[in-house]
């Protein structure tokens, strides 16, 4: 092991934030830090927006499902899938672009994440914490008018960073034999690989509540298979732009 390795396992989601700023240029050496995380064809299909007034930071954290460490972090970004500068610095040098492709969506969708997963291991490299927010595409519509975001952009997701104000444990991952397959696909072993993970999981969150939650992996999961999730979210990318072809 190294310091990179042990850091990159030691990763947390931070929801309690100190009140005390990043230090001067620290957010912009991270961000210099994600830039270098690998991109398709030199594409960088992502924008960030940097939050800083409180009151749209009250109408994201709402609009993300009420999460008020939003509000709370020291800094709060948006991370775009943004294909709108790179298809129009293609067309000013005489191509004769096709918008809405499915891999332009993936492109930028994998581009925005690689990014911002530098970012995170830039931060969390100085002791900060950080905490993802899915929550956003669930009003995405609103979320880009509120950050003024043109066609060929939407948010994939928020990112908060700050000085960590709790201490939470690392939270158990599946086993590694589980997801590592060797030359195929083989799943004879999941059922009781997960069984297992289920037995981790549930004795995490029993000491992590106090006994409050009982419950399991796979318990956890079944909200996301018994109703369509964000449903929106199809017709809101099409209308951005982002088609199906």
């Amino acid at each position: 092991m190294n310091p990179t390795i042990e850091l990159l396992k030691s990763h947390r989601s931070i929801r309690k934030f100190k009140d005390q700023p990043l230090p001067e240029g620290a957010l912009e050496e991270f961000i210099r830090a994600g830039q270098s995380a690998a991109t398709s064809n030199q594409v960088q299909a992502y924008s960030i927006i940097r939050v800083t007034k409180p009151e749209n930071r009250e109408q994201l954290a709402e609009l993300a499902g009420g999460q008020p460490w939003i509000k709370a972090c020291s800094e709060f970004l948006v991370f775009c899938a943004d294909m709108k500068r790179a298809t129009e610095a293609a067309e000013r040098a005489g191509a004769d672009v096709v918008r809405g492709m499915t891999e332009q969506l993936l492109v930028a969708s994998i581009d925005t994440a690689l990014m911002a997963q530098n970012v995170v291991t830039a931060a969390e490299s100085q002791d900060l914490g950080i905490c993802y927010i899915g929550g956003l595409r669930n009003n995405p519509e609103q979320v880009s008018e509120l950050l003024k975001l043109p066609d060929h952009v939407f948010p994939v997701f928020g990112l908060c960073i700050g000085y960590p104000d709790h201490n939470p444990e690392v939270k158990p991952r599946l086993p590694v034999e589980t997801i590592l397959k060797q030359d195929y696909y083989d799943d004879s072993q999941d059922e009781a690989q997960v069984a297992a993970f289920d037995d981790t999981m549930h004795q995490y969150y029993l000491a992590r509540t106090g006994g409050k939650k009982d419950s399991t992996w796979s318990q956890e999961l079944k909200p996301l298979f018994t109703s369509k999730l964000r449903p929106h979210m199809k017709e809101f990318l099409e209308k951005r732009g982002f088609g199906v072809k």
